[in-house]
Formats: C-alpha cells, sequence, structure tokens
C-alpha cells in the first residue's frame, strides 16, 4: 500500500478539493499519512491569491521532495495554474496538475508511474465551461461540512489574479449538490456551509437556477439542522433575498459581505462594482429582517494610492456599518494583476499602521455584538471537547458563529448524556454569562 501525504494551502474551495483528491485516492487503496512524514507520494494543493502565497507554495514543494529524494511530487491548484511552466522546469516537482484536472488525479499518477516521464496537465482555465465534478462523503470536523457548489469569477477586481487562475463562473448541478448534502447528512453532519470562488454567482451559467433556489431547495432536508453561506457579493442582497432566506430557519443570520474598502475612490481604483451607500443599503436590509445578524467582511489597507484621507474614510465608515467581524489585510502585490502596476504603492510600515489600527476597531466591535447575547439563550451546535486549565469544555457555535465554551459537567449533569462523545455534533440551548474574549463567550446549561 502506498503511502500519500497532501498538505492545503489557501481558501475553503481549496480545502474542498483537497478533501475530495484524498477520498479519490482512499479508494483506489492508497495509505493517507501527515505530510511531514516520509510519503510515496506528496501533494501540495496550492494557492496563487498573492506573491506571499506563491512563495509558500513552492516552500511546500520544496519540503516535500527533502522528505524523501524518490517520492513523486505533484503541484496542483491556483498557482500551478498561474505559473505552470515555471513548476514544470522546478527539479522537485515532478507531475503539475491545474485546476479542473483534479478529478483526473489517480489517472496522472498512474499515467507518470508507467512511463516514467514528466507529466503536465493544464488546461486553458480560461476558455473552459465545464464545472468539474468533485465531492466528499466526509470531513474532517465532526459536525459542519463545506460543499463547494461553484467555481470561477467574471469579477476582474484589479488586485485580484483568481479569475486567472479559475477561469470563469462554473455552476455545479443542484441535483448533486443535494445529493451530496443528503449522504453527509446522513453519517451525521448538521450543518453545511455553502462555498465557491464567487458563491454568489452561482447558477448565473445555468440559466435555470440561483442561488435563493438552491438554498430554498436544500432546506427541507431531514436532519439539516443549519445552512450557512460562504463570502457574498453585498448586491445579492435584495429585497426578495433577505426576505426570502429570513423565512427560512435553517439559514444562519451570518453574513460575510466582501467590501475591501470603505472609500469609494478606493472602491474604484479596486473596480469593485458597488459604492459604500449601496453597500450600507444591503446591511441594513439585513438588519431588516434579522434582530441581530452577525455581518462581517474583509478589508484592505494600504491599496495602491491609499492617501491618510481615504483611510480616515474607510475606518468612519466601518464604525457607521458597525460590522461582528472583520479580515484585515495588508495590500500584497501581484504579478499579473492592473494593481500590481498602478503608481501610489503604499509603504509598508503604513499598512502595518493601518492595519493595526483596525484590528483594534475589529475587538471593540466583536465584543459589543457579544454582549448583545449576555443573559440571552442561545442555541448551540456542539463540535468538541477540550481541555483548559484542568477543566472539560464542550466547545460549539451559535447560528452567529460566536464560539461557545461550556462546562462539560454541567452538560452531563443537566441532560443526562451518556457520555462526552454524545455531546459532540449535538445542538443545546445555551445561557450566555460571560464575554471571554473577541468572538468567544462562556455559557452554562
Amino acid at each position: 500500500m502506498k503511502k500519500v501525504a497532501l498538505h492545503n494551502l489557501g481558501c475553503k474551495v481549496n480545502s474542498y478539493e483537497t478533501e475530495a483528491m484524498e477520498q479519490l485516492l482512499i479508494g483506489a487503496g492508497y495509505e493517507i499519512v501527515k505530510f511531514d512524514e516520509e510519503a510515496d507520494i506528496y501533494i501540495v494543493n496550492t494557492c496563487s491569491v498573492t506573491n506571499i502565497a506563491d512563495r509558500k507554495s513552492r516552500q511546500m514543494l520544496h519540503k516535500a521532495k527533502k522528505l524523501n529524494l524518490n517520492a513523486i511530487v505533484i503541484a496542483t491548484g491556483c498557482y500551478v495554474q498561474a505559473e505552470g511552466s515555471e513548476l514544470q522546469l522546478d527539479d522537485a516537482v515532478d507531475i503539475v496538475i491545474g485546476n479542473n484536472k483534479k478529478a483526473d488525479l489517480l489517472h496522472i499518477i498512474e499515467e507518470y508511474e508507467n512511463n516514467n516521464a514528466e507529466n503536465s496537465a493544464i488546461i486553458d482555465i480560461n476558455r473552459t465551461e465545464e464545472y468539474e465534478d468533485l465531492s466528499i462523503n466526509s470531513v474532517c470536523e465532526h459536525t459542519r461540512a463545506y460543499i463547494k457548489i461553484q467555481d470561477g469569477c467574471n469579477q476582474f477586481c484589479s488586485y485580484c489574479i483568481i479569475p486567472y487562475t479559475r477561469g470563469r463562473v462554473r455552476s455545479r448541478n443542484p441535483e448533486l449538490i443535494v445529493k451530496e448534502v443528503k449522504g453527509l447528512v446522513d453519517k451525521g453532519y448538521k450543518e453545511i456551509v455553502l462555498t465557491g470562488i464567487h458563491l454568489s454567482s452561482y447558477g448565473i451559467d445555468l440559466g435555470n437556477t440561483n442561488l435563493l433556489e438552491l438554498i430554498i431547495l436544500l432546506h427541507p432536508i431531514e436532519g439539516l439542522e443549519r445552512i450557512r453561506l460562504g463570502s457574498l457579493e453585498p448586491r445579492i442582497i435584495t429585497e426578495e433575498f433577505a426576505s426570502s432566506i429570513a423565512k427560512l430557519e435553517k439559514v444562519c443570520p451570518h453574513f460575510h459581505l466582501s467590501l475591501q474598502s470603505g472609500c469609494d475612490a478606493t472602491l474604484k481604483r479596486m473596480n469593485r462594482r458597488y459604492d459604500t451607500t449601496e453597500y450600507y443599503e444591503k446591511c441594513e436590509l439585513l438588519r431588516k429582517y434579522y434582530v441581530h445578524p452577525a455581518i462581517t467582511t474583509d478589508v484592505i489597507v494600504g491599496f495602491p494610492g491609499e492617501t491618510d484621507e481615504e483611510f480616515a474614510i474607510t475606518r468612519a465608515f466601518l464604525e457607521k456599518v458597525n460590522f461582528y467581524e472583520m479580515n484585515i489585510f495588508k495590500y500584497s502585490r501581484r504579478k499579473g494583476t492592473v494593481a500590481d502596476k498602478m503608481s501610489g504603492q503604499v509603504l509598508n510600515q503604513i499598512k502595518t499602521l493601518r492595519s493595526k489600527a483596525l484590528l483594534e476597531l475589529v475587538d471593540v466591535m466583536s465584543n459589543e455584538f457579544n454582549r448583545y447575547y449576555e443573559g440571552k439563550y442561545v442555541e448551540v451546535l456542539f463540535e468538541d471537547v477540550n481541555n483548559f486549565e484542568g477543566i472539560e469544555y464542550a466547545i460549539g457555535h451559535t447560528k452567529e458563529y460566536i464560539k461557545v465554551f461550556v462546562n462539560l459537567n454541567d452538560i452531563l449533569l443537566n441532560r443526562n448524556y451518556l457520555s462526552k462523545e454524545e455531546i459532540i455534533n449535538g445542538i443545546n440551548t445555551v445561557e450566555v454569562v460571560k464575554i471571554l474574549e473577541k468572538n468567544t463567550v462562556l455559557g452554562k446549561i
């Protein structure tokens, strides 16, 4: 039995595809081992969202070859799609597999082993209209499964290489999504997270469905308790969308609306297709239909041309929206993008200061959001049990994705569970008694 080690870099879509490749290998009789162990085959699912991601991808590929000089090292994913010709010249890499060819993994390995020659499987991703059919039947998490439903992006933001490494929008057949979700629910998974490269575009290439219709299709599945949505474009939040999902109790009131900047001038240079007025209206629509929705976002600081005044405008807008959580990124130049060639590149020291200021703001906003729940009862899906300072805690998340810790003995005493294993993958009503830190609260049964 040959041993295979896989390593994933990048987004949730990459994680899903790595899980799918692992299950293909297991089905073919391979043994999966940890990446730092000696293996016969190493697979690195690479990322190329920034130059730093490119460097990490190269480092992991070279680490794999050092672990076993005789092993087959396979590079796949977005970095391969962007720099495939460079990787084919790299002595550390034996096989390169681009996006939309991962489903052919077993065949490609077999061909390489039989012919003992260089193997390259990279298509022109920008010309394909085919959705690569990968699926999973289990995931490493006990309760939550990420489901890839869409690939590609048509937006072409000026800082982003992804449309060139993932191609145009391609959507998965809704019947196949339903089948996969039912299979996971049958195995005990309670929550699914719909994800994609540009999730809001789901269905535009199919012509007869969209994201809202897919959610409505998934909602009646028996045993499915929660439907969580991945990152959304703000323009998808219409009156119809917000009012419709608010009626679906399984949909989590947790909405990640990508922003990137709170300054209209910066948004225009980014080639984002909305302004702050429209964005704010979308947030208010969600708050119209939900009592206390968790609205989260991404913000890039130090984008080319961002002045102190533009940053101040962004900060003021973030305070106005009052997010639950923000992911703060320092702009990173990416070769091959429009922004890489823009004038007014911001010094790294300035990016660091701006990032620090917004991270401090995040702490204030998150604690304020959590404080709303003190003394209130929330629904928690428990996912794990961990020991902290000599006490065992059951750990789970609310629908808003607040992490909740509850003394395990409290649950065992009040719910009469036979074992702590029965707590995992179980939903309980918990009273919030204390804020521990950002995004984390203490509760009791």
